[in-house]
């Protein structure tokens, strides 16, 4: 794993917004101190994930009018946070991604003044596919945004320089939009919490449309409770957007936790993963999660969903791509990327009887898709099927972009609220999320609930590799039956366990079948000679489960510390010399998996 960006953060530094509120008001970081480390953070990123910087000038006079200012009354004093380059912010450029269609804002857009207004302070406008129409963050005239994690993948898009902003801890937030899953697909492939409203819930003046029916403004944050915090602050009528629309209260106090919640998941012909196996595997988990924090899976018909998503770029609201800068894109067609004059100039020859069939088109699935939702609370996708590397998207540029979309393309059509949660990782590193949707004006339950499973899940925060605060895990080692996708794995799940890495012992250990069974079981037991390294798995766990875990395991196994192939020392499965008496040594094969595949 290659991160692209090294993150900044002290030990003392809190990874929150909520932790560095306190931390400002307790005086142990001191706000104008820590905003000017964070613009000279984000001066010195390698992502590309921004396109313009607030000045030094400009720095002082948001400090200047926070020098004025109670911070126990603003809810996001000091808060540094980045703004999609599609979304205005008085003083700097606006682009949406294409240089020739720059211009400067006389004001800042309605969500951004409400921010500012909040406390929250700025740094700069961040990259984006251009105009907004891709998921891959790949289509930019200043170059791909390094995925997080990983610099030779996709950040996803089109949203990526906000998500990766976020990740690597350059900001506490992000403004993105979401059209087709804009403001997921990024928070998905760099381990964030992304907030997709029911539309109208966040202004969009001050953003430059994409389709200007269907655009959302998104946050990203590293933290579900830190989404609830910016909702309440940024979900506010606009009576200059025509599109806004007030807030439906939906009296969340007895529904916003999983037990007892029917939640709908796709039939296994329905889901896809592009030959993305890993994924495939985390999605499982993530719905054997959703069983053990006392939710009820329904099967749930995905079919009609996916068929109305297709209207987004098969049918004629593409369309409203090129009426958003159609002046622009007429005389200027040139100037836009090679995909963007693909995509936005194939609208010229639709024609309004295309678009009122489609509009007819999609009332009908809309029919069939809220008659659906009325029989769950929620339903739980992937968010993306797959992720690919920079190199593999711009081999195949569109074929690839759609393949992403295929959870998402549909929600914003359909009219619902989605966030976007992180949901573990492959055993490349590389984050996978899912997606919890319902029908619109469901923010704050979906957000509550997003709460309840970032608890569960107890992952770490962006790219940081620091757990939430509440977070109190012990790293486990597993070699046998509890390993990823084995018989037993589903113990770890129910207990909040999460993958973190695939390793070796060090070379100090051999490995038994022992007797009895079935089930066969193998023990792990440290040598005095003869032994060698064997592969076995790390887990996350809360170590108040710890005792749960271990009236689960039979004799002659146990817990007990166990050496990696890096000298470090972790808690992990061992078995007891007396164990393998009768049992068959495996050593030979090198791990369990191997075992199994060989027997």
């Amino acid at each position: 794993m290659t991160n692209s960006v090294t993150t900044a953060q002290t030990a003392s530094e809190p990874l929150t917004i909520s932790g560095l509120l306190e931390a400002f008001r307790s005086g142990e970081i001191k706000v104008e101190q820590f905003l000017r480390s964070k613009l000279e953070q984000v001066r010195a990123d390698t992502s590309n994930a921004w396109i313009s910087v607030i000045s030094d000038q400009q720095l002082d006079n948001y400090l200047s009018e926070l020098a004025t200012q109670d911070s126990e009354h603003l809810p996001l004093f000091g808060v540094p946070f980045a703004i999609k380059d599609n979304i205005d912010l008085a003083g700097l450029d606006t682009t949406a991604g294409c240089d020739a269609y720059r211009y400067q804002p006389q004001e800042s857009a309605y969500v951004v003044k409400q921010l500012i207004k909040a406390g929250a302070v700025p740094l700069g406008k961040t990259s984006l596919d251009q105009f907004a129409t891709g998921l891959v963050g790949t289509r930019s005239p200043w170059g791909a945004v390094n995925n997080s994690f990983d610099a030779q993948y996709i950040s996803g898009g089109s949203s990526s320089g906000s998500a990766v902003s976020v990740a690597t801890n350059q900001v506490y937030f992000a403004l993105g939009t979401d059209t087709a899953g804009s403001g997921r697909v990024p928070a998905a492939f760099n381990n964030l919490y992304g907030l997709k409203p029911s539309k109208g819930l966040i202004s969009c003046t001050g953003v430059v449309p994409a389709c200007r029916t269907l655009d959302c403004v998104t946050f990203f944050t590293k933290s579900a409770e830190d989404l609830s915090t910016l909702y309440q602050v940024g979900a506010s009528y606009d009576e200059s957007d025509c599109f806004s629309r007030y807030a439906i209260e939906q009296g969340i106090e007895n529904i916003a936790q999983f037990s007892g919640l029917k939640v709908g998941v796709p039939s296994e012909e329905q889901l896809k993963f592009f030959g993305n196996d890993e994924y495939r595997k985390l999605y499982a988990q993530s719905i054997a999660r959703l069983e053990s924090l006392g939710a009820e899976v329904i099967p749930f018909d995905l079919s009609p969903f996916i068929e109305a998503a297709n209207l987004l770029y098969q049918g004629p609201w593409v369309a409203e791509r090129y009426a958003a800068i159609e002046s622009f894109f007429d005389s200027n067609q040139q100037q836009c990327l090679d995909v963007i004059q693909t995509i936005v100039g194939g609208a010229k020859d639709l024609s309004a009887v295309d678009t009122f069939k489609a509009i007819y088109q999609l009332q009908e699935f809309k029919v069939q898709c809220d008659r659906l939702m009325d029989n769950v609370d929620a339903v739980l996708t992937p968010t993306a099927g797959t992720i690919y590397t920079i190199e593999e998207v711009n081999a195949d540029p569109i074929a690839l972009n759609s393949n992403l979309g295929y959870y998402t393309n549909f929600m914003n059509l359909l009219d619902y609220s989605a966030i976007a949660m992180p949901a573990g990782f492959t055993e490349a590193g590389l984050p996978f999320g899912v997606t919890l949707f319902a029908q619109a004006f469901e923010d704050e339950r979906l957000m509550a609930l997003a709460s309840e499973w970032q608890q569960a899940m107890n992952l770490p925060l962006g790219v940081t590799q620091v757990e939430p605060e509440s977070a109190d895990i012990v790293d486990l080692l597993v070699c046998g039956a509890h390993m990823k996708g084995l018989a037993l794995n589903h113990q770890l799940i129910e207990l909040g366990a999460n993958f973190k890495k695939r390793t070796t012992t060090s070379e100090n250990y051999s490995l038994y079948c022992l007797a009895g069974g079935p089930p066969s079981r193998p023990g792990l037991v440290r040598a005095h000679s003869n032994g060698q390294k064997i592969e076995v798995e790390i887990w996350r766990i809360p170590k108040k489960h710890l005792g749960a875990l271990l009236v689960q395991i039979p004799h002659p196994l146990g817990l007990g510390s166990v050496q990696l192939e890096s000298g470090d020392w972790v808690k992990g499965f061992i078995c007891e010399g007396i164990g393998i008496e009768g049992a068959t040594d495996i050593t030979e094969t090198g791990g369990w998996r191997h075992f199994l595949t060989q027997s």
